[in-house]
């Protein structure tokens, strides 16, 4: 079996590690690694998918991989990356949030018996003692060596400047590090490129306190071709909870990535062997639909279920030659917004409409759209950015609007 060390740096996961070597010789048996999530919201999204897929990628390997779920230090919050303290949330607001990420995680990890291991640190951090930790952990870190790590540094470098709290969090995801040795036989943590400094303390800290060797691996933070942050849209984030981002709009979003993105998405967010992805991402022209309706497809299964995703699918590519019950059930995985029968009697402008359901960032952006000839309703293209868009516009209950190529909404109306 290959090392999972080469499989993660063939598919593009690494962009640094603490040992090349100990760390290639360390899987070369069972090993337990962690990645830990931050419970800031009641869901991931797309740009989580990273770290998820590669604690699958473990697995799949052989060794045992800890989700870690940071109920205790998400009350503290990680100044890495940010250029600000983020707001402080409830202690009710971060368990409801960690559960629920506990839930979703188990949609791509095997937690049975034996297998993968779902964490929450407040189980450990809410019983420390202030004067015990300072004593017994503290004291094994210099300020000096915390102020040079870059998460650290650059909050300095702001004028909000770095809270007291915060400084704290090193120390935090450190103990961590050391629990999870401690009591799990954990050798191994993986994070986000901007986790370096966190994950090498914790390096430290297993080390002085257990006399153990331990070991990091960063990720490269993603963006698209366009610089834009993965996972990102103009109507937001692409969560991974389908109550938020639904499975359609889900497929919606992989389907329509840059075409540079293509083939380094394939080898990150699908099992697909990597001569597959090879073939699918040297694909040009027309033929890349191809290799995009792949990603897509295997994107949503993975996060969603093969059901899921074959509806998605349909949908996208065949909204318009169905009809009776299939039709419905392909429209049922369509984005939809309800508005009240009263505005639509009225009309509202078409730019005015495509922004309000999310299909374009701007009303700006909207008319521009529209005076492009990329705006369609009903699979007319619009030809007036003021066309009024209403009731006689109604195909039955509802009508559809189209964002170039690929991006539909449905629109119903809501009576009382």
């Amino acid at each position: 079996m290959d090392n999972v060390l080469d499989i993660l740096q063939e598919r593009g996961f690494i962009e640094k590690t603490t040992d090349d070597d100990g760390i290639r010789r360390r899987l070369e048996t069972p090993c337990v690694c962690y990645i830990g999530f931050d419970p800031t919201a009641p869901s991931l999204h797309a740009g989580s998918l990273e770290p998820i897929m590669s604690l699958a990628h473990m697995q799949r390997s052989g060794h045992r991989p800890i989700a870690l779920v940071g109920g205790g230090t998400g009350l503290v919050g990680d100044p890495s990356g940010k250029t600000e303290m983020r707001q402080v949330m409830s202690d009710e607001e971060v368990a409801a949030n960690a559960a629920a990420l506990k839930r979703q995680l188990s949609r791509y990890l095997d937690f049975g018996e034996g297998r993968a291991i779902l964490l929450n640190n407040a189980d450990w951090l809410r019983d420390l003692k202030y004067i015990d930790f300072l004593r017994d952990i503290g004291r094994h870190f210099s300020v000096n060596r915390m102020l040079t790590a870059e998460s650290y540094r650059l909050r300095l470098e702001q004028e909000s400047g770095l809270s007291f709290i915060e400084f704290n969090y090193m120390l935090l995801q450190a103990y961590d590090f050391w629990h999870l040795h401690r009591y799990h036989g954990c050798a191994l943590q993986m994070g986000g490129a901007d986790q370096w400094g966190n994950i090498c303390a914790g390096i430290d800290l297993v080390r002085r306190l257990g006399g153990a060797q331990a070991y990091g691996i960063t990720f490269p933070l993603l963006t698209t071709r366009s610089g834009a942050k993965m996972g990102k849209t103009a109507s937001g984030a692409v969560w991974l909870d389908p109550d938020r981002t639904s499975p359609y709009e889900f497929y919606q979003y992989w389907i329509n990535v840059d075409d540079d993105d293509v083939g380094r998405f394939l080898a990150l967010f699908t099992f697909l062997p990597m001569g597959e992805v090879r073939r699918l991402g040297a694909l040009q022209g027309e033929d890349l639909r191809e290799a995009k309706r792949v990603l897509a497809f295997e994107a949503t299964r993975i996060t969603h279920s093969e059901a899921e995703a074959r509806k998605a699918r349909e949908a996208s590519e065949g909204l318009f030659g169905a009809s009776g019950d299939e039709g419905s059930a392909r429209l049922g995985s369509m984005p939809t917004t309800d508005l009240e029968v009263e505005r639509l009697q009225e009309g509202i402008p078409a730019w005015q409409l495509f922004h309000e359901v999310g299909l374009c960032e701007s009303r700006a952006e909207a008319r521009r759209l529209i005076q492009q000839g990329g705006a369609y309703l009903n699979e007319e293209r619009l030809e007036s950015f003021d066309r009024r868009i209403g009731r006689r516009d109604m195909d039955g209950d509802a009508l559809l609007l189209r964002a170039g190529k690929k991006r539909f909404h449905r629109i119903r109306v809501k009576t009382a």
